[in-house]
């Protein structure tokens, strides 16, 4: 592609409301990155919550805002394993019995990519003159890794960080209890599973716990908090861009 990849950002609304910085982050790796990227103002939620509920009506009228507002870009990228997961794998199968949506939804699930897997697999993007002075540990989001196979890339972009130590904590790839709407409905087991997370991410000695979906961060935050575990955590793409100097998630901002 002679010209730069129109490439849209799928926000999240979790990085809306909560962590904008992963917003700003993310645009200014993918501009980096040598894309032109363009927020789309008609995105809404991807209708994960309601879809995995049971309520496939609702998650179906969301699916159909979010395929329209998206499909005339190049690429649909997101700083979410979770919420592209659900564009890539659930959009498709929403519609099936609905062949003109079901068409639409493919497309665009043919485009659309989790952040790091798309600067690594599709961009071939490395940075450069990028620093963080201490070490970190990487925690993988079950729907990144195991949805969409999001495992190596991160890691490789961190490699590339100058100054950055990479811990590898015990279980890495092992769920931190939130799972959406899976702690509410199970609140005893999610409890006990990010006590387990909190202890092995403790036990890397790592100053920073970094992961690509913002719902794992902020579960993992608030029991190391709780729990008096002095770990930051902060989403990779905050690092990758050089944002990582402001409070971390669950950190009180001035």
């Amino acid at each position: 592609m002679s010209r730069k990849p129109r490439v849209a950002l799928f926000v999240t609304c979790l990085v809306d409301m909560f962590r904008p910085s992963v917003g700003f982050a993310s645009v200014a790796l993918l501009t980096e990155a040598g894309c032109e990227v363009e927020v789309p103002a008609a995105q809404t939620c991807c209708g994960q919550p309601a879809y995995n509920s049971g309520d496939r009506e609702t998650a179906k009228r969301l699916a159909r805002s979010v395929i329209a507002a998206f499909e005339g870009y190049d690429y649909v990228v997101g700083p979410s394993g979770s919420c592209m997961g659900t564009l890539v794998k659930d959009y498709p199968a929403m519609f099936e019995g609905e062949p003109a949506w079901a068409a639409r939804a493919r497309a665009l699930a043919a485009k659309s990519h989790e952040i790091t897997s798309f600067l690594v697999d599709v961009m071939g993007f490395t940075p450069t003159d990028m620093k963080f002075a201490g070490a970190v540990t990487y925690h993988d989001s079950c729907s990144g890794l195991r949805g969409l196979g999001v495992q190596a890339q991160p890691r490789k972009l961190l490699g590339a960080v100058e100054g950055l130590e990479l811990k590898e904590m015990k279980d890495p790839d092992v769920c931190c209890g939130f799972g959406g709407t899976f702690c509410v409905k199970y609140p005893d087991i999610s409890a006990k599973m990010a006590g387990d997370k909190a202890a092995n991410i403790a036990a890397t000695g790592a100053g920073t716990i970094l992961a690509g979906d913002l719902g794992c961060l902020m579960n993992m935050a608030g029991k190391l908090s709780r729990e008096g575990k002095p770990v930051k955590a902060r989403h990779v793409v905050e690092v990758l861009a050089g944002m990582a100097d402001g409070p971390a998630i669950g950190e009180a901002r001035e």
